[in-house]
């Protein structure tokens, strides 16, 4: 693939133009309102969609189909229905988180996963950009939860760590290393096998001492978090570790579980 065109100057869009362009194929775009026509998967090789996911489908319908030109969008919940006046359609989504283009570019070039679907040409240009192309056997929303989950609620943890952090006197940046040091280890051994403190020790005296010290509105929070981690130490792990017997291997008494 040579020629790729833009549509959508969004973080997105401006990311991916940077990155196709630093990987030498021709860009154009990324192209905002009143830049574009219903003639603007002419004349290149792929048009993408860099468009918010309630109107992929609005746009693709302005757009007059053109045979040999593969039409892109980049929704990780959406489907290739939403592309279906174009012959040649996929999809692609990076696991990448775009704040800003000059960060979402070196994300982009710094291959990371990415899940697509459709014409298999979207694979090759996924390879062209250094990303490491994967298929889903689960349904798109289904998987797009998961990026959430991974990305969005890992930020708003933080938040909650910001906030504790401040009652105490302390910053953020003071427990960025622990929050780094546990990421890094449940990416080389696996959650269940990663989680350590008082849950995994069964300690719920400390638990309970936790939750009285936090202000009322922390402590839902802090609850669900509570509920993961005995989650995962009762199912253990896809990778077959299971952890049930650390510490006490009791579940949290009933007035933690239930705390309202």
């Amino acid at each position: 693939m040579r020629s790729v065109r833009i549509i959508g100057p969004g973080r997105a869009g401006q990311a991916l133009a940077g990155a196709l362009a630093a990987r030498g194929l021709t860009v154009e775009g990324p192209l905002g309102k009143g830049q574009w026509d219903a003639a603007a998967a002419s004349g290149v090789d792929a048009l993408v969609l860099a468009v918010p996911d309630r109107v992929v489908a609005e746009v693709a319908r302005v757009l007059t189909p053109v045979p040999g030109t593969l039409v892109v969008h980049l929704a990780g919940a959406l489907g290739l229905e939403v592309l279906a006046p174009h012959p040649r359609r996929a999809s692609l989504h990076p696991l990448a988180a775009l704040p800003d283009a000059p960060t979402g570019i070196r994300r982009l070039l710094a291959g990371p996963v990415c899940v697509w679907d459709g014409d298999p040409e979207v694979r090759e240009l996924a390879e062209q950009l250094g990303w490491r192309p994967r298929t889903l056997a689960a349904d798109r929303a289904r998987y797009h939860a998961c990026c959430s989950v991974a990305a969005n609620h890992l930020v708003g943890l933080l938040g909650e760590v910001e906030r504790l952090a401040a009652s105490c006197g302390l910053a953020l940046g003071d427990f960025l290393g622990l929050a780094a040091g546990a990421l890094e280890d449940a990416g080389r051994l696996g959650p269940a096998a990663a989680l350590t403190g008082p849950v995994a020790r069964g300690d719920w005296t400390t638990l309970e001492r936790h939750r009285a010290a936090l202000p009322p509105e922390e402590r839902a929070g802090y609850e669900a978090g509570v509920a993961l981690c005995q989650r995962l130490l009762q199912a253990g792990s896809p990778t077959g570790v299971d952890r049930t017997g650390t510490g006490s291997g009791e579940l949290a008494p009933r007035a933690l579980a239930q705390a309202g």
